[in-house]
């Protein structure tokens, strides 16, 4: 006689976008009909139309009722049908309360305990529409997103050319990738950025930079063709132009408050950097190149600055990292040490997979360098 076959319950999945849009912060932090994360429940079948009336008092009277804390795992879609079984019981049956569900923190500061009690995070994006290579764009995407299914209201700048903001107003700054020619354009207007900037990482401000943001966040670039591109000089580090162009998966360790993970990615960069002893690596290869192809080391790290070759884009695939950045973020908003602050669990199944797809790639391209040659490059190098 055979055991009956387990079936194994289904895996709760995160909101759809159209269920995380931004609304205003309540005031009152009481009960919110139009909470974008509400608790999932089986419909209750309709209620005879003579109880309409105390339904409504009843909903009246729960006003002052404390606000229910985020739930961040919820099920495909936020309307629930009942089954036939639902429709077809008694009154008293279809009356019966529903079992309580126990509320889940989505964050958790030691000023607040509720996701929606904190301000948004403001999140500066550099250069939008002229560094975006490799799909760089979907790294704000994954703060977007991993910040508003915990409930956490998000707000998006864009900073173009000729744009001086105060950076310390921001969260988080985004520095992407691009070719030497949008490098060079996007180097002689960073130079009035600069300042700004610098100021805004002495202040704390968390900033993630990729390929070009590494280098122009470095003291200058120099290409292949000896064009020089000055950068800000907040990181300690310097870039040549190389004899070959490194393209392929790659991998490495990333140490962040005594947490290591493995971070995976695509570099696609012709550059050599050097790493100068004001500044620590972002990240020990495992696979790949890395900043130069002989030093194993990975990217760049000064106070809350990461920067990094990976493309990809990086963070979706990582959503460790992203919430080490989030959580970062939001320690300093709050005026707290970033170690107080804990970030709900998401339901990471489909990012587990993309990396480890991203993973298997890096391994098995291991030891054996993709790279083309200079001879390949018509017009000059190109750099990501």
């Amino acid at each position: 006689m055979t055991e009956p076959r387990k079936v194994k319950p289904p895996v709760p999945q995160k909101p759809s976008p159209k269920t995380v849009a931004v609304r205003p912060i309540p005031t009152d932090y009481q009960t919110d009909p139009a909470d974008p994360f509400p608790l999932i429940a089986p419909a209750p079948a309709p209620a005879p139309r003579a109880r309409a009336t105390r339904a409504a008092k009843s909903e009246d009277a729960i006003g002052s009722a404390p606000k229910a804390a985020v739930v961040p795992k919820v099920a495909p879609t936020l309307q629930s049908t009942a089954s036939p079984a639902q429709s077809t019981a008694s009154p008293a049956q279809s009356t019966a309360p529903a079992p309580p569900v126990p509320p889940a923190a989505a964050l958790h500061s030691p000023r607040s305990s509720h996701s929606r009690d904190h301000e948004p995070l403001r999140i500066a994006h550099l250069y939008p529409s002229l560094l975006n290579v490799a799909g760089d764009g979907g790294n704000l995407i994954a703060i977007q997103r991993r910040a508003q299914w915990r409930g956490i209201p998000v707000e998006v700048v864009a900073i173009e050319k000729a744009e001086t903001p105060d950076f310390r107003k921001f969260d988080i700054v985004l520095f992407h990738g691009g070719q030497d020619v949008e490098m060079a354009v996007a180097a002689e207007d960073f130079a009035l950025k600069a300042p700004s900037l610098r100021a805004a990482v002495a202040d704390g401000v968390v900033v993630f930079a990729v390929c070009a943001g590494l280098q122009l966040l470095g003291h200058r670039y120099i290409s292949n063709a000896g064009e020089e591109m000055l950068g800000a000089g907040i990181l300690d580090l310097e870039t040549r132009g190389g004899p070959q162009r490194f393209m392929q998966h790659a991998a490495c360790e990333v140490t962040i408050d005594g947490a290591t993970e493995t971070i995976v990615g695509f570099e696609n960069h012709s550059g050599l950097t050097q790493l100068g002893p004001g500044c620590e690596t972002f990240g020990r290869v495992i696979a790949g190149a890395g900043n130069n192809g002989r030093d194993g080391l990975e990217g760049a790290r000064f106070r809350n600055v990461f920067a990094t070759y990976l493309h990809g884009p990086c963070l979706p695939k990582n959503p460790w990292l992203t919430d080490q950045l989030i959580r970062i973020a939001v320690g300093r908003a709050e005026g707290v040490l970033p170690g107080k602050v804990a970030l709900a669990p998401l339901n990471d199944e489909l990012e587990a997979r993309a990396h480890e797809v991203a993973l298997a790639k890096a391994m098995a391209n291991r030891g054996k360098r993709t790279a083309l040659e200079p001879a390949r490059l018509v017009r000059g190098q190109q750099k990501g």
